[in-house]
């Protein structure tokens, strides 16, 4: 992970400014109402900010873009993202899909936690410039939404260092 985040190109993304949008896939039906994923979006935007990124706030998001652009967005609509990204005077997008399925494993008799993080980073064009994704699993107590929250920070290193690489070797060297 280290080596990836090496790459010098902090100078050339100072100003750049991404607009990080987090949704969440419960058996097939994707919610992103951006409020009740605070913990899982500073997981990853307190690394692109320690990286040199700009990023906005929930706050910023929520008061420039509504509810149902984002939704749209998710929904792959490349107009909505387009109209989000300009009302943000956003460079950049980053979209990540947190699945998380807790249960009890019925042999051994506990809680099981398994989280799978997809994100995906894309100019304000809708360019693709990067594509990150992690899992996880862990037997849980009975907070599994805590022990998601857990394996999520395990794995959002190597996922903002594998973006951050890609974005200086793609979007940053325009």
């Amino acid at each position: 992970m280290q080596s990836l985040v090496e790459t010098p190109c902090r100078d050339r993304i100072k100003n750049q400014k991404i607009m990080v949008l987090i949704g969440e896939d419960r058996n097939g039906v994707v919610y992103a109402s951006q409020a009740l994923y605070n913990p899982h979006f500073n997981a990853i935007n307190q690394r692109l900010r320690s990286l040199g990124l700009r990023t906005y706030t929930h706050e910023e998001i929520r008061r420039q873009i509504e509810q149902a652009q984002i939704d749209a967005y998710f929904r792959n609509d490349p107009q909505a993202a387009a109209s989000a990204s300009k009302r943000l005077a956003a460079q950049y997008i980053l979209r990540g899909l947190i699945t998380t399925q807790a249960g009890r494993n019925a042999i051994i008799n506990v809680n099981q936690v398994s989280v799978s993080m997809d994100f995906t980073l894309t100019g304000a064009d809708g360019r693709m410039i990067s594509q990150a994704s992690a899992r996880n699993e862990s037997y849980a107590g009975r907070d599994t939404g805590n022990m998601a929250l857990t394996l999520i920070n395990e794995r959002a290193d190597e996922v903002v260092a594998q973006l951050y690489s890609d974005y200086c070797q793609k979007a940053g060297a325009r």
